[in-house]
């Protein structure tokens, strides 16, 4: 483990936090309640603000910045936070911004996500680990992305909505309600298109497992009935079936609207 590297050019405020092997580029500034751990490595031209930790390895390219004051009225300036986890790669004037205490007090980000350019964190979120964002990816607050979630440019997501883990937001794409695990959403206000079949097995699941998620889908959002019995009776048909399990217990989570399927062109599937 060496010392950090430091550019003379780069503005570290007294009270912050270096960790070893810590590199820090010309006209960075980091303030003085931030923490970086080992391996971090800041280009150029970064601002790292509030009471910010990033974790080992996480690089962080030039123009971003980093825990700033929330975008919220509601804001006192009361000493909330923002937590990076490690590994994750951020790229240029991506923006995340502090929690607020009439919520979590901290917006949360994992391991080994990638952030492409321009993309934006809002207060209070929490975001999973391995998540993608492409360029001009829009958080709004209080959202709850899982793990594995891959969004395309230029995606919007509504305040408090909730995306469940390995689900794809296909670009130009406006959330406004819960996406369940797995599913794909697409369109200018989202609907449900159908399921990430090809994230599900990047992931690992069977073809057996891939099988009854999407025979369960069918039966969730297509099937006779109104749609409370039908959870039931997938969530018993299906009970040993892990990622229907996941589906469920999402689904049976929320306090908000859910954005519900609509039916495709088999020549328009993207799944």
């Amino acid at each position: 483990m060496s010392d950090p590297v430091i550019d003379p050019t780069a503005r570290i405020a007294p009270g912050a936090v270096i960790g070893a092997d810590v590199s820090i580029g010309p006209y960075c500034i980091v303030g003085p309640h931030v923490t970086l751990d080992s391996g971090v490595r800041l280009v150029s031209h970064v601002n790292v603000a509030g009471h910010t930790s990033i974790g080992a390895g996480t690089v962080v390219h030039p123009f971003a910045s980093l825990g700033t004051p929330p975008q919220s009225l509601g804001y006192k300036g009361e000493p909330t936070r923002l937590e990076i986890g490690a590994g994750n790669d951020i790229r240029e004037h991506v923006t995340m911004n502090l929690g607020t205490a009439a919520d979590r007090g901290v917006t949360t980000v994992g391991d080994n996500c990638f952030f492409m350019v321009g993309s934006h964190v809002a207060h209070d979120c929490v975001v999973g680990n391995k998540v993608v964002f492409a360029n001009n990816v829009l958080l709004g607050g209080h959202s709850q992305i899982g793990d594995n979630v891959v969004f395309g440019g230029g995606v919007a997501v509504r305040q408090f909505v909730r995306i469940g883990e390995g689900a794809m937001i296909v670009g130009l794409s406006g959330v406004r309600a819960d996406v369940i695990p797995f599913g794909m959403a697409h369109g200018p206000l989202a609907d449900l298109v159908g399921l990430n079949v090809v994230g599900m097995r990047r992931r690992g699941l069977s073809k057996s497992d891939v099988h009854r998620v999407r025979a369960a889908y069918q039966e969730l959002f297509f099937g006779e009935g109104e749609f409370k019995p039908r959870i039931d009776k997938v969530a018993a048909d299906y009970a040993d079936n892990a990622p229907v399990v996941r589906i469920i217990e999402f689904i049976r989570a929320g306090k908000r609207p859910l954005t519900m399927a609509a039916r495709r062109n088999e020549a328009e599937d993207l799944s």
